[in-house]
């Protein structure tokens, strides 16, 4: 348990000692945020500080921490590394600035935040890329959750319309209509903080469980630092796009904007962006380490998770909070393994909606206006939601990791406009770029070409990118002295 503890540890510091750094930066100052000056009653208003925290921690994290995280205890205690370290130097720099270049820009979309410092062409190919990859989203998180209630009411004995899985969708579609369409702070203000606290909690009880259980151990680092997947799979660059919303993932930076618009001050930039993905970080620390010391190790292999994990994520989420928790902890897993998506998803919806506001400039402090593009959204939903798209879903990963390079490197031409030190997102940027173009080279719904052939092309590539860089900022214009 020492290297989880040691892992625990620099990941609180890392929020004291290199989030200062980060913001220190960017240097937040006193100027009217967007939530003060345009208030517009629906998507710019002000909230306090804690709300604005637990409200972005569940927009961004939702299942995906203990999805990924579980996934990534497949290759062992090594994927502690990737969580502490991909949380601190990564995730939450990227989180920041996709935050806080949102709010210095009236609260712009993160389409619109890169097309201002990487020019129109990524711009417009940011604004096609961020809806259908938010309506995709959505709509998993809708057809998901609705699946697991259909499961939970047949086990009950009860028949119907209630045992519809269509039944469900089309009412899970309702409310994210309700909460896409209505002002963030009547449903999401309101209920997502609760709903954050019960993750929050989900997690504490897992770990304490395990520490007061005798039987459960977690391994240490240095004692398994080998790649102990039971398919062989290679750690590079796949672990690191498994484990994406525990260490770095770029969907956040379609959500951070949500809360951009609703801050008070820039100060509270720190806690609520960069704080939110250290929380995040914590909780997959948490779930990876439940699915390295509960399960069965064979031969040096993660067998016995491999096996739960084959009767579905829900069903592995359950055993562990049955195994630390029991009656309490199946309760906390049923609530988050339906609400937690739902959350997810109607914010992913609402997101989508505000990436086609700024891009038509269409107003939306009129009910008629957010109805122009609710409706079309969510007739999307509903039309993605009854096809086959499991094929379409296993490049969510690589999208969405791909999209969070892009933001740094869009973080990485602000710094340098601004005459700050930009390598602490251009270090990031660089290997992110080198994981995502490896992925895109190895991964057998890609170009499936084998690691001699993706090893070097995604290293190659990730230096061409900085290369590139490197010759923009000799054509960007910088900020007056």
């Amino acid at each position: 348990m020492i290297s989880f503890i040691i892992c625990l540890a620099v990941l609180i510091g890392g929020y004291f000692v290199y989030g200062k750094i980060v913001e220190n930066t960017f240097a937040p100052d006193d100027r009217e945020t967007p939530a003060v000056k345009i208030n517009d009653g629906v998507d710019y208003v002000v909230m306090p500080q804690w709300k604005l925290f637990l409200v972005q921690l569940l927009n961004i994290a939702g299942l995906g921490p203990i999805f990924g995280a579980l996934q990534g205890a497949l290759w062992g205690p090594v994927v502690f590394l990737w969580i502490t370290g991909g949380t601190i130097f990564a995730g939450a720099v990227h989180d920041y600035f996709s935050g806080m270049l949102s709010e210095r820009n009236n609260g712009a979309s993160i389409s619109e935040v890169c097309g201002i410092y990487l020019g129109g062409l990524m711009k417009n190919v940011m604004r096609v890329f961020s809806v259908v990859l938010l309506v995709m989203v959505g709509t998993v998180f809708a057809v998901g959750p609705a699946g697991l209630i259909v499961t939970l009411i047949s086990k009950g004995g009860v028949g119907g319309i209630l045992t519809s899985t269509e039944f469900w969708l089309w009412i899970i579609l309702a409310y994210y209509f309700i909460a896409t369409f209505l002002s963030i702070d009547k449903i999401i203000g309101r209920v997502y903080p609760i709903f954050g606290i019960c993750l929050i909690i989900m997690a504490l009880g897992v770990i304490i469980g395990i520490f007061t259980n005798s039987a459960y151990t977690i391994p240490e680092i240095w004692s398994n630092f080998s790649n102990m997947h039971p398919k062989g799979t290679p750690v590079w660059s796949v672990m690191f796009i498994t484990v994406a919303c525990g260490a770095i993932s770029g969907f956040h930076s379609t959500q951070s904007p949500l809360m951009a618009r609703c801050m008070k001050s820039e100060r509270q930039g720190h806690f609520v962006f960069y704080g939110a993905m250290v929380a995040e970080g914590v909780i997959a620390l948490i779930w990876a380490a439940a699915g390295c010391a509960l399960y069965e190790v064979t031969g040096g292999l993660s067998t016995g998770l491999s096996e739960i994990l084959a009767n579905g994520q829900s069903a592995a989420i359950y055993d562990v909070c049955s195994r630390t928790m029991g009656g309490v902890g199946i309760a906390l897993a049923m609530v988050g393994v339906i609400v937690c998506p739902i959350t997810s998803g109607d914010t992913a919806f609402r997101s989508a909606r505000l990436v086609l506001a700024d891009w038509f400039k269409i107003d939306q402090n009129q009910f008629r206006k957010r109805l122009i593009l609710c409706v079309p959204l969510l007739a999307a939903g509903a039309v993605i939601g009854h096809l086959d798209y499991s094929i379409i879903w296993r490049y969510f990963s690589w999208t969405n990791q791909t999209l969070a390079m892009i933001v740094l490197w869009t973080a990485s031409m602000y710094l340098f406009r601004e005459k700050k030190n930009y390598w602490i997102t251009v270090v990031p940027a660089v290997f992110m770029s080198a994981v995502s173009m490896t992925y895109f080279f190895y991964a057998p719904e890609c170009l499936n070409l084998g690691t001699k052939i993706a090893y070097p092309a995604g290293i190659i590539l990730a230096v061409v990118f900085l290369a590139i860089f490197f010759n923009a900022t000799r054509k960007a214009p910088k900020a007056a002295k």
